[in-house]
């Protein structure tokens, strides 16, 4: 399990920095979604490790406080380019 949670962790932050050099708005939202499903999949490990006691309730909490700020964030960033989209094909048309 800890194995997973590694691979889904580092797997947010090396989707957030490919999304730097997005192609394009859409593969810029592509890949925060990706970032997204990977810091909910951490989430679930991290959910497991506690409830196999695996970690304790201090540092679940501090992770998990952590990855929902995460979690708000990458949310935050794609609603935020979806609108952007949204308005700049409404202003073309």
């Amino acid at each position: 399990m800890s194995t997973q949670l590694l691979r889904c962790g580092t797997s947010i932050g090396a989707n957030v920095r490919e999304s730097i050099n997005a192609q394009s708005k859409a593969d810029f939202i592509n890949k925060m979604n990706i970032a997204l499903k990977e810091a909910d999949e951490s989430q679930y490990w991290l959910e497991l490790l506690h409830e196999s006691s695996y970690l304790k309730d201090s540092e679940f909490v501090s992770l998990n406080d952590d990855l929902g700020k995460i979690l708000g964030t990458l949310t935050k960033i794609i609603k935020s380019s979806k609108s952007n989209v949204q308005c700049s094909i409404i202003n073309v048309q």
